[in-house]
């Protein structure tokens, strides 16, 4: 038992990695202009980056270093409009930012620099729409809703962990009751999409994108291997994933990192007493992941025949947590707070200007009213100084 423990434990962290938010990506994709070919090799583009960067690092370092594709920047997609090879021209450039940040220092750092509530607070206004979905599909479809939202309650209360990809599995079968898919594929779709670029797409989705994987995924993805006494080299992490990111993208990849959720699935003592042997639980977690790749086809046309609303509320299901943590981290802490209502306020507004999205105008008012206010506090600490009277 000892001995395979770390398989099954790889085995279950593909698993729940993908059920739980690939029709977050399948929306996302949609989202930015993607038609159900270009969804599905999106898709599939992300399992088997995912399970290749994985099987590497793994190998490489002898460490369970999960990876997953970015599912804040998935839903970040959702708040994003326009051509789909522009969108593609966003994922190489945030592709090559991941890589300039494991080889550039200083960009790293910045990163680091920028404050915890309002990166949080972006996260949470990007999420906030996509979470509300199930409320508007009990409005819109609530013959389909209502039993995905009704399992996913039950098991979020008696099984937590079964809690998505049981609500998952539900609409997966009201979709085939309903609509009649007949016979699903089961060839992978490949579909290359040349990439566009373009400055409000850079700006509105590949910056954003970059800025929210670092901060939701790799720096907690990072935290979470050292809490298990884990240090795999930062460079090293970026670097694979960055490159993996940027060669995935003509396919319909987005992006990929370090996995935050589904790391502890791999990493912890769940997955082998012995921790110098859970590295296989991430290499076996990569070899699974490819092997849902090349069965995605038939997921995503299964989701794809139903309502879109269906699909975001599945994706708002699982994201519940997600945004709970979010605003958890921008509001709890007073100081600092106030800039990060502006950048949630903003971002979950869904403005768009000069054709850039909300997430980077909220990033940059948010940024803004937090250096104001320090600037006004500083000037207040030294009006308050006593003065030299001589």
């Amino acid at each position: 038992m000892e001995r395979t423990q770390p398989i099954v434990a790889g085995v279950v962290t593909a698993l729940v990695g993908f059920a739980s938010s690939f029709t977050v990506v399948l929306a996302g994709l949609r989202a930015v202009g993607a038609d159900e070919r270009q969804a599905a090799s999106g898709l599939m583009a992300l399992c088997v980056a995912v399970g290749a960067v994985s099987i590497v690092l793994g190998l490489r370092y002898r460490m369970p270093i999960a990876i997953a594709w970015s599912t804040p920047g998935a839903a970040l997609l959702l708040t994003a409009n326009g051509r789909f090879a522009e969108a593609v021209g966003a994922f190489v450039v945030c592709g090559l930012l991941i890589m300039a940040a494991g080889l550039i220092p200083w960009l790293g750092r910045a990163i680091e620099a920028i404050p915890g509530p309002i990166a949080a607070a972006m996260l949470a206004g990007v999420l906030l729409k996509l979470c509300l979905a199930p409320v508007q599909a009990m409005l819109d479809v609530p013959y389909l809703a209502g039993p995905v939202i009704l399992v996913w309650a039950l098991l979020y209360r008696f099984a937590r962990k079964w809690a998505v990809p049981g609500a998952l599995a539900t609409a997966a079968a009201v979709i085939a009751i309903a609509y009649s898919p007949g016979d699903l594929s089961l060839v992978p779709v490949v579909e290359i999409t040349p990439p566009a670029f373009s400055l409000s797409a850079v700006l509105g989705i590949g910056v954003p994108l970059f800025l929210v994987t670092m901060a939701a995924q790799n720096v907690p993805g990072m935290a979470v291997l050292s809490g298990y006494g884990y240090r795999p080299p930062l460079r090293g992490v970026l670097l694979a994933t960055g490159a993996a990111s940027a060669l995935g993208a003509p396919f319909g990849g987005h992006a990929i990192n370090l996995a935050a959720i589904t790391a502890a699935l791999a990493a912890s003592p769940e997955a082998a007493p012995d921790p110098s042997r859970r590295w296989i639980a991430s290499v076996t977690a990569g070899i699974s992941m490819i092997g849902l790749g090349l069965l995605s086809s038939a997921a995503a046309a299964l989701v794809l025949l139903s309502p879109p609303v269906l699909v975001t509320a599945v994706a708002g299901l699982a994201l519940f947590g997600a945004l709970g943590s979010a605003l958890s981290s921008a509001f709890t802490e007073a100081h600092g707070r106030e800039g990060a209502v502006v950048t949630f306020a903003v971002t979950a507004s869904g403005v768009s200007w000069l054709g850039v999205g909300s997430a980077f105008w909220g990033l940059v008012a948010g940024g803004l009213m937090h250096l104001l206010l320090r600037r006004a506090q500083a000037a207040g600490l030294r009006s308050t100084l006593p003065t030299d009277s001589r």
